[in-house]
């Protein structure tokens, strides 16, 4: 596995409406766009800064992760991501190491993206995004 850079850093949100009046006014950090990720059932707002991001999620469904984790745990981060060059060899890697994935196989994210997470229990209770760009 060789990561390059911290890719992301996810937010969960309620809103991301509201959420991007204090990244963006008061901050001055401006969103690159709105997207849904139906798949995962949630709509992304990206903040560049510099060489990594922060990913806003808002919940499209009851059912979404997301919406899981605020129900649980409160808006606040979600998950950190890691960029890798090759998604599919690392995530053979990393199985082949006996590390436990939410993903065996690469699916598609935000922005055209490749993604798997790592799961929290072995991680240290951090949700590990794995994403190729």
């Amino acid at each position: 596995m060789k990561p390059t850079v911290i890719d992301h850093i996810g937010i969960a949100v309620k809103n991301i409406d509201e959420s991007l009046k204090l990244w963006e006014a008061t901050l001055g950090i401006k969103c690159q766009g709105v997207e849904e990720v139906v798949e995962q059932k949630v709509k992304t707002a990206f903040l560049p800064l510099k060489d990594t991001e922060v990913e806003l999620l808002e919940a499209t469904s009851p059912e979404s992760p997301v919406a899981k984790f605020i129900e649980a745990k409160g808006e606040g981060i979600h998950h950190m991501a890691i960029r890798v060059d090759d998604l599919e060899a690392t995530l053979a890697e990393l199985k082949e190491k006996g590390i436990r994935l939410i993903d065996e196989k690469p699916r598609l994210g935000a922005g055209g993206a490749k993604i798997a997470f790592i799961h929290p229990k072995a991680t240290g209770g951090i949700l590990l995004e794995l994403s190729e760009r």
